[in-house]
C-alpha cells in the first residue's frame, strides 16, 4: 500500500498548470524525472504497440473463508501499458497505479482517468470501473511463459470452451494469476497448516524413508543395460492363487523378481499413507465394510485389501471382474485412495526440499533435490463418463477433509457440479432397463470432457491448468481432442510426459465408444516434452532427463471382461520395471446357463489362418453356408446380431446389392427408422434384421418377433448373448418348435466362447472341427 500511495501522493502534489502540461504533452517538466521517464516510457511504448501486444490473463475472486469457493474470472486483453507496469513493480522509485479507492480527490481522478484513457478504457469499462493495473503477476522463476510456449489459458471459473472446435484457442495449459498460490517451486512445507510437524518428523525418519514404497519406487536408479533387457527380452512369468482375486499371472522382465503374497490382515499404518489419509480412510471406506469384519481388518474389504496390497508395490495390475452393481465403487475408492497418497507424497517431498533449498547457502546445484518431472501432473485418470469424474472428486474432498472443522477450500466447486452433475427429473419416466444398465449409466453420461486438479496446502482447485495440475481426469474423447493428430497446429501432449500412474478404469465401455481413442493416447503418453515449459532441469530426476519415464510409470487396468484388445493395452503398453500383475480367472459357467427358453444353439466353427484373415473368413462362410439355410420364406423373423459396425456396413452393402428383403439398426439411426424397423420385423414385413452391438449396448430395447437367431460373432459381453436369446420369449405366437440360434465361431474367439459357454465346453468346442450342437432346457 506504501508504494500505491506514493504515486497517488506525486499526482497530488501537482499543480493545474503541471497536471495540465501532463496531459497535453505526456510529459512533466524536469523539476520531477522520475514522474517524466514514467510517463515518456509510457507514452512512447503504449501508442506504438497497443494494436500488436496483447496478452491474456486470469481475474479470480475467491471467497476463503467457505468452504466452497466458488470463483468467477474475466478474461482481459492487456496491453504493452500493462506490461510495462508489471515490470515497473519491482521498482520502488518507477512504481504507479490507478487509485480504487473512491474517496481519492477529484484532482488526481482527472489525472489518473486522462493517462489511462489513452488505450487502457475498455478493458477499465468491461471491470465496472476499476482496474489494478499490477494485476498481471510477475513470473515466478522456474514458472511458465504463457504468452510464448503455450497454447493458451483456461477461463477457470466461466464457461468450459476447450471443446468448442470454433474457439481459436486451447484454454487449458497455462495459469498466470493463481500460479504462485499453486505452485510447488514457490511454497514450503512449514506453510503447510495442521501435520507439516508431524510430517517433517515422519520424513526425517530413514527407516520410514526407506521402505516406504513410493520412495522405493521413485528412488531406484535403473542401469542402460536393465533398461536396454526390457526393451528386447520377453518377459517370465509365474502363477499364484488369491483367496479373493483368484489365480494371478506375475510377469516381469527383469531377474531379481519376487512373486508376491497375499496379506492376510493388514494395518493401516504399515501401508505407509499420508498423514490425512490414515485417519479420514477409514471413515470414508466404511460403507463397503461389513459386521464380519475382523477388528485387525477394519479398513478395507478382502477385494480392496489384496487390490491395494497389488497398487502399493508400484506394479501395473489389470482386473477383468469390475462390475458396475457389485464392486464398482469398491474398487473406485481404493485406486482413488492409491493415487491422492502419490501426490501427497511427492507434493510433500517438493514442499520439503523447497524449504532445504532456501536455508541453503548459495552455490553449485545439489542433485539430492531432484524430485520432480519435466510437467507437473503425475496421475492420469480415464473414465468414461462424467459421472465418473464426479464420484472421483467427491472421493478427493472426502479423503482430504479431517473432520467438520478442517474442511479444505476446494475453488470452482459450484461451476463443477453444474457441468459434471445430473438433475434426476431430466431422467425419462418409465424407463425400464436391466439393473446393469441402470449401474453404467446412471448420472452425466456426457463422453466429452477433461479436468485438472490441483492438490496443495490443504486446498484444491477444480479446473486447474494442465501444467498447473496434479491430476488429470478425462475421457478418451477428451484426451483425443487435445493430443489432436500428426498435422495439426493446436495440439498438446506435452502434459503427459512425466505421468508416474495412469488408471484406465471400466476399459470394456472404451470398446463401445471408440478404442482408437485409447490406443492413440497411449502411443503418446511418457513422451520428451516440445517445449521446456518452465522446468527446472536441477529439479527434474534422471530417469525423466534420459526419457525412462514409461519404465517407471503404473498402470492400474479395470474392465469388466477379457477381451483381446484390453489385453493388447496390458502387454504392449505395459513396461513398468517393477512388474505387471493379471488376473487371469477362466468362468466355469457361461452366460448360456442364463437363457429361459428352450432352444437349440447351432455353433458353427470357421477356419482361418491368422487373426488377420478372420474378417474375410467370416464374411465368406457367412454368405456362402449359413443365409442360403435362411433364403426361405419358412425362415422369416431372422435377427443377426453383428458386434462391429463395419461387418454391419459389409453386410448391410451386400444385402441391398442381392436385393434381399430386410431392415437395420444401428446406434446411428434415428428414432423414427428405429421404430419403423421394429414394427416392420414384428409383422414380418421384413425377412431379416440387421442389429449392432452398439445399438444394444446404448439402448437395450427389446426387440419382438424373433424366430430365428443369428450371431455374426459372439458378443463383446457375454450376459448380451442370454439377453438377445431370452427376448424370442417376448412375443408368444405358438412356434417356438421352429426357434433357432446359430453362432459362427473360431478359435481366435477362445475367451469370448468360454464366457458363453464355459471353460470345459470350450475346450472341446476348440479340439473338435466339427459343429456343436447344444439344447438348452430353460433350467438355469
Amino acid at each position: 500500500m506504501g508504494k500505491r500511495r506514493g504515486g497517488r501522493e506525486l499526482l497530488r502534489s501537482l499543480s493545474k498548470r503541471q497536471k495540465k502540461h501532463l496531459r497535453e504533452f505526456g510529459e512533466e517538466h524536469p523539476f520531477y524525472d522520475k514522474l517524466r521517464v514514467f510517463a515518456c516510457c509510457l507514452l512512447g511504448c503504449y501508442c506504438c504497440c497497443y494494436y500488436t501486444c496483447v496478452f491474456p490473463f486470469q481475474s479470480e475472486n475467491s471467497d476463503k473463508s467457505s468452504a466452497e469457493s466458488d470463483s468467477e474470472t474475466e478474461v482481459e486483453q492487456v496491453s504493452v501499458y500493462h506490461k510495462l507496469l508489471a515490470t515497473l513493480k519491482t521498482s520502488p522509485e518507477s512504481e504507479s497505479e490507478e487509485e480504487d479507492d473512491e474517496s481519492e480527490s477529484e484532482e488526481a481522478g482527472e489525472s489518473e482517468a486522462e493517462m489511462d484513457s489513452e488505450g487502457s478504457q475498455d478493458t477499465r469499462e468491461a471491470d465496472g470501473g476499476e482496474e489494478d493495473k499490477n494485476d498481471v503477476p510477475e513470473q515466478e522463476e522456474g514458472t511458465t511463459d504463457t504468452a510464448e510456449q503455450t497454447l493458451g489459458q483456461e477461463q477457470a471459473d466461466g464457461a468450459d470452451t476447450s471443446c468448442d472446435p470454433s474457439h481459436e484457442v486451447i484454454e487449458e495449459f497455462t495459469d498466470v494469476k493463481h500460479e504462485s498460490e499453486f505452485s510447488l517451486e514457490t511454497n514450503f512445507m512449514e506453510e503447510e497448516s495442521g501435520d507439516c510437524n508431524a510430517d517433517k518428523r515422519d520424513s526425517n525418519s530413514s527407516q520410514a524413508f526407506s521402505e516406504d514404497p513410493f520412495k522405493q519406487h521413485m528412488d531406484k536408479e535403473l542401469e542402460e543395460k536393465e533398461v536396454e533387457k526390457m526393451s528386447t527380452l520377453p518377459k517370465t512369468s509365474s502363477q499364484s492363487k488369491w483367496p479373493r482375486l483368484g489365480q494371478l499371472t506375475f510377469s516381469s522382465t527383469l531377474e531379481k523378481h519376487k512373486t508376491l503374497k497375499a496379506d492376510k490382515e493388514v494395518d493401516v499404518k504399515q501401508l505407509y499413507l499420508h498423514k490425512p489419509l490414515e485417519y479420514t480412510w477409514p471413515k470414508v471406506n466404511k460403507q463397503y465394510l461389513s459386521s464380519m469384519n475382523k477388528p485387525s481388518d477394519a479398513f478395507f474389504t478382502p477385494l480392496q485389501r489384496e487390490l491395494f496390497c497389488i497398487m502399493n508395490t508400484y506394479r501395473d495390475l489389470f482386473y477383468p471382474e469390475r462390475n458396475a452393481l457389485t464392486n464398482g465403487e469398491e474398487i473406485q475408492h481404493a485406486y482413488c485412495l492409491h493415487a491422492l497418497n502419490h501426490v501427497l507424497k511427492a507434493n510433500a517431498q517438493v514442499l520439503s526440499n523447497n524449504a532445504k533449498r532456501r536455508d541453503q547457502k548459495p552455490g553449485p546445484d545439489n542433485d539430492d533435490y531432484r524430485d520432480q518431472g519435466l510437467t507437473r501432473p503425475k496421475v492420469l485418470m480415464i473414465v468414461p463418463f462424467r459421472e465418473c469424474a464426479l464420484r472421483i472428486v467427491h472421493i478427493f474432498i472426502s479423503l482430504l477433509e479431517v473432520n467438520e472443522k478442517r474442511k479444505i477450500d476446494v475453488s470452482n466447486k459450484k461451476r463443477f457440479k453444474g457441468e459434471f452433475g445430473f438433475d434426476p427429473e431430466e431422467k425419462p419416466p418409465n424407463l425400464k432397463r436391466p439393473e446393469d444398465y441402470e449401474a453404467v449409466f446412471a448420472g452425466n453420461i456426457d463422453d466429452h470432457f477433461r479436468i485438472g486438479v490441483a492438490i496443495l496446502q490443504k486446498s484444491m482447485r477444480l479446473y486447474a491448468p494442465f501444467y498447473s495440475s496434479d491430476i488429470i481426469i478425462a475421457s478418451p474423447l477428451g484426451m483425443r481432442t487435445i493430443i489432436g493428430a500428426e498435422g495439426e497446429k493446436k495440439r498438446d501432449f506435452d502434459f503427459l510426459s512425466s505421468i508416474e500412474i495412469l488408471i484406465i478404469d471400466q476399459a470394456d465401455i472404451y470398446l463401445m465408444q471408440n478404442w482408437e481413442h485409447v490406443l492413440h493416447l497411449m502411443k503418446h503418453i511418457n513422451l520428451l516434452p516440445l517445449e521446456p515449459h518452465g522446468v527446472d532441469f536441477s529439479r527434474v530426476r534422471m530417469l525423466n532427463l534420459n526419457n525412462w519415464s514409461k519404465y517407471y510409470r503404473q498402470t492400474l487396468l479395470f474392465s469388466a471382461l477379457q477381451d483381446p484388445q484390453i489385453n493388447s493395452i496390458f502387454n504392449k503398453h505395459c513396461f513398468n520395471y517393477m512388474g505387471q500383475v493379471a488376473v487371469r480367472n477362466v468362468p466355469l459357467s457361461g452366460s448360456i446357463s442364463h437363457v429361459v427358453v428352450q432352444l437349440p444353439h447351432v455353433f458353427r466353427r470357421l477356419e482361418a489362418e491368422n487373426i488377420t484373415s478372420v474378417i474375410e473368413t467370416r464374411f465368406q462362410f457367412f454368405i456362402n453356408k449359413v443365409l442360403p439355410e435362411y433364403r426361405d420364406a419358412i425362415m422369416s423373423h431372422t435377427l443377426i446380431y453383428v458386434p462391429s459396425y463395419f461387418d454391419y456396413v459389409r453386410l448391410r452393402n451386400y444385402f441391398k446389392k442381392e436385393d434381399l428383403n430386410f431392415t437395420h439398426i444401428c446406434e446411428y439411426t434415428k428414432k423414427g427408422g428405429v421404430c419403423r424397423a421394429r414394427r416392420f420385423f414384428l409383422k414380418g414385413e421384413k425377412q431379416f434384421l440387421l442389429l449392432t452391438e452398439r445399438f444394444h449396448f446404448y439402448k437395450r430395447y427389446v426387440i419382438k418377433g424373433i424366430r430365428n437367431l443369428i450371431f455374426y460373432e459372439l458378443p463383446t459381453y457375454s450376459h448380451f448373448y442370454s439377453e438377445i436369446c431370452n427376448m424370442m420369449k417376448a412375443t408368444d405366437n405358438g412356434a417356438d418348435a421352429t426357434w433357432t440360434c446359430t453362432v459362427l465361431y473360431s478359435k481366435y474367439d477362445a475367451q469370448k466362447l468360454a464366457a458363453v459357454v464355459g471353460i470345459d465346453r470350450t475346450a472341446q468346442m476348440l479340439q473338435s472341427k466339427k459343429d456343436v450342437h447344444l439344447f438348452v432346457t430353460g433350467e438355469n
